[in-house]
Formats: C-alpha cells, structure tokens, sequence
C-alpha cells in the first residue's frame, strides 16, 4: 500500500469528498486515537475547589517532520514524537510513539501499535543490534531506549517469546527529540535527551495549566427544525443538492438539546469517499442562527469567533455534551484531524485537537490543543 505525505494546511482546506487532559496542570501520559478522540476531563464545580476559567483564543501546536519522524507538543508542553512508515512504500508492521511529560521531571512514555493501530506489547527493542529489555513502556527503561533512539539507525521492535513484530527507522530522530528539547525548555540540560548541557532539573520551566471552559451540562428536549428551515439552512450552507447522497435518508439533519434552551442542529451538507461534513446551525425558540465556535473547525480555514463564517463538523458525533470531528486526510484515517469541543451558552468551545499531518501508516494522532472542562449546574 502507498503512503503519501499530506500537510495539515492542506487538509484544513480540503473540499469534503478523542484523549483528555487531566484536570490537574500537568496531563497524564496518554496518546491520542483518530477514531475516537477521547473528551477532555470535565470537573463539577464546588464550593471550595472550582477552577477559575481562562478567556484565551486556542492556538493548537503546529506538527513538524524530521525523516521518518513528526512531532508536536500541546499547549501544556507535553510533546509527542510518533514514527511513519516509509514514505511512498508499505504500512508498517509496527509503529511507535513517544511520549515526553513536561516539566523538569519530564518522564517518557513508548506507545507500540500495530498496523491496524492497536496496541501492541513490546517486550524488548533492539537498536542496532544492541537489545534493552522493556519490563513497562515508562519510567527508566522506556528513558534509556530514547536515549539509545538519538544514536540509532534501525530499531527492532521483539514481543513476547522474543518475537520479531516490525522494524522502526530512526532517520530524524534526534533531530525530534532535540526539536522537543528545546521546546520544553530543557536543552542545555541534565534532562534533555539530545541537547543535554550542565544546568539543573529545576531550571526547567515546569508545565503551564490548561485553561478551563465553562460549559453547559446537556439536557432538556431537543426541538425540530420545520422542512422549510432546513431548506433555508442548506441555502445558506450552500450545501450539495443534485447527487443522489444529498437526497438521502442519510443526510436527514441531527438535533441535540444542548442543555440552556437551544438545540444544536447538525446538517448534512457535502460528502466524499470518506468524510461527510456537517454544517452547524442553533435553533432556540423557532429561531435558526448560525452556530459560533471558537477555532477553525471541521474543514474551516478562518476562526469563527465573533465574524460570520459558518462552522461544520467533519464525520461528526454528539454524545454527553460533546461535539467532534474527524477530518480525515485519506479512508484509512492514518492522516487528519480530530476535534471535540463544548457548548458555553454562545459558542462551541474546544477542548481538544489532535492531529496527524504525514499520510504514513501511524494511527498515533499527537495532541496539540486542550483544555480543562467544567459543567455548570
């Protein structure tokens, strides 16, 4: 099977054809999945301990590429580093993501999957020729393979029994790891894993908390637009009407009771081989609205915060209070980018994205926006 190298700008303009963050500052290791982008951890507010919500406009980190390598790091500066297969060629036996913990203690984490983007375990790598046994993928033996990782050519990956799962090549990975160095604020560092130097652990800035949404908690009865709102929506949408998909049961618009009065109206509007792409309306007392949001979402190019620009989602779901989108840059859903955002009462908030901008075998989606949920009562 071939791979190709999409870039996340292109995909964002693309015409259609879920992990959380701990609530605590510093995020649990965990490595995000295309197929279900896990929601960011919500809080229930209390008297004593209720996080104070941050106004901030989301600016997701942007994803680089060294060799067989991408990588990125989220707004609370825990990076990821995720393997791609060989550009142009087969999907890989195995794939590897490794996961740096802000912060001056900055733990490692390795994430093994398969080529159906399962998890696989790894009980030893050999790089080399050389062979570390991984009794866990964290702590000191998952340190010293990363380590070992910036000096390497070829890593084998070995599971149970000693069984040969994949290979993994190493060209662009200490330039990843350098790249997350010094993004995390270690290089120069006893810490760093490449850029190492003599200043102390604790000259590492320690990790920034995620902002907090104030979200609405879901509820109430959803109301129904009439045949004629729909259609006013589709006109304003600009949405696909002669193909046969457009005039489908499939393309029935959904509606959800977003928990304050308003209902959340998501229209079909255009499709592909493997996206379709919603566009989202509100509908309060009869009344329809464009829906608000406050990034680019679905295939949207221009923030849609406070100007009219019309947000969608791509494959989009509604469940417990959260919208996503999954944007895919091609049907296996190796390449795209995940969204889930929360209703506040005037917008669509998000509290996660994560995204894979190289089209080559890794499901391993690296997080680069999220955020802190609370629900009002």
């Amino acid at each position: 099977m071939r791979t190709t190298t999409l870039p996340l700008v292109g995909m964002m303009l693309m015409t259609a054809c879920q992990r959380d963050p701990a609530t605590s500052p510093a995020p649990a290791p965990s490595v995000s999945a295309p197929a279900s982008a896990t929601p960011a951890a919500e809080a229930s507010p209390t008297p004593t301990s209720t996080p104070e919500p941050v106004a901030v406009t989301p600016r997701p980190g942007a994803l680089k590429t060294f060799g067989d390598w991408t990588v990125g790091c989220d707004n609370t500066r825990l990076c990821t580093m995720a393997s791609l297969g060989p550009d142009m060629g087969d999907f890989p036996k195995v794939t590897l993501a490794v996961l740096r913990q802000p912060g001056p203690a900055g733990a490692v984490d390795l994430s093994f999957a398969g080529e159906a983007g399962d998890a696989t375990q790894a009980t030893a790598v050999t790089i080399d020729g050389r062979r570390m046994a991984l009794p866990q993928p964290n702590g000191a033996p998952a340190m010293a393979v990363a380590t070992a990782m910036a000096n390497g050519g070829a890593m084998t990956v070995l599971g149970p029994g000693g069984r040969r799962l994949g290979t993994i090549s190493l060209k662009g990975a200490a330039a990843a790891l350098r790249w997350i160095d010094a993004e995390q604020g270690r290089a120069g560092t006893v810490t760093a894993l490449v850029a190492k130097g003599p200043a102390a652990a604790d000259t590492v800035p320690a990790a920034p908390p995620a902002p907090v949404v104030m979200a609405i908690r879901p509820g109430g009865t959803a109301e129904q637009p009439t045949r004629a709102q729909i259609a006013a929506m589709r006109r304003q949408a600009q949405c696909e009407t002669g193909s046969p998909a457009a005039q489908s049961d499939l393309w029935t618009p959904e509606s959800h009771a977003l928990g304050d009065g308003a209902t959340l109206v998501m229209l079909p509007c255009s499709a592909g081989a493997y996206n379709v792409s919603s566009a989202l309306f509100i509908l309060r007392g009869g009344k329809v609205t464009p829906a608000r949001a406050d990034v680019p979402t679905g295939f949207g190019e221009t923030p849609a915060a406070g100007i009219d620009t019309l947000p969608s989602v791509v494959n989009g779901d509604w469940q417990d209070g959260r919208l996503t989108s999954f944007a895919k840059g091609r049907g296996l859903g190796d390449c795209g980018v995940t969204q889930t955002l929360v209703w506040d009462g005037r917008m669509f908030r998000l509290t996660d994205q994560a995204e894979m901008g190289e089209c080559r075998g890794n499901m391993d989606y690296i997080t680069t926006w999220r955020a802190q949920v609370v629900r009002r009562r």
